[in-house]
């Protein structure tokens, strides 16, 4: 294995969930309270997040062929048999990617819209407990990654 590119790949592999799941906190932590504090509607909401959409796309992206490119690296691919953390990372990485490619804008935006419109406040509060649902996901699945990626000696199933 040539251990110069593993690092490279797996420092941008961190450096991009870093910014992913990263991401994802700061806009329920921060963003979705603050405008709900403000009485900010979902239009707000929408054009603000939009802009981080672009970034957890490229970053989700990155994330996949970081990994991807370890496991080749490393001819890793036995270990998808028998490692728990890496089944929940792809998991976690598959609903991202369904919800920012698929979901999100073919079907959610249409739907917060139409139910910003009758229910402001309700369709905000839903809003945070999606991103409270998705961080919680995204977070397990790291904190297993590396539980998972330090030989399991923290945590072990």
């Amino acid at each position: 294995m040539e251990w110069n590119a593993y690092a490279l790949w797996r420092g941008l592999h961190v450096l991009a969930v870093l910014l992913w799941i990263g991401g994802v906190a700061f806009v329920t932590t921060v963003l979705l309270p603050a405008l709900r504090r403000q009485g900010s509607d979902y239009a707000t909401f929408d054009a603000l997040e939009r802009r981080f959409a672009t970034q957890a796309r490229i970053t989700t992206q990155l994330t996949l062929v970081s990994g991807l490119a370890m496991l080749w690296l490393t001819d890793g691919w036995a270990r998808l048999l028998d490692t728990w953390w890496l089944w929940a990372m792809i998991a976690t990485w598959a609903v991202f990617t369904l919800m920012l490619f698929v979901l999100e804008p073919i079907v959610l935006h249409r739907k917060l819209h139409e139910r910003a419109r009758h229910d402001p406040a309700g369709t905000m509060s839903l809003l945070q407990r999606l991103h409270w649902l998705l961080l919680g996901l995204g977070l397990v699945a790291t904190v297993g990654g590396v539980i998972g990626a330090h030989g399991g000696a923290w945590f072990d199933f």
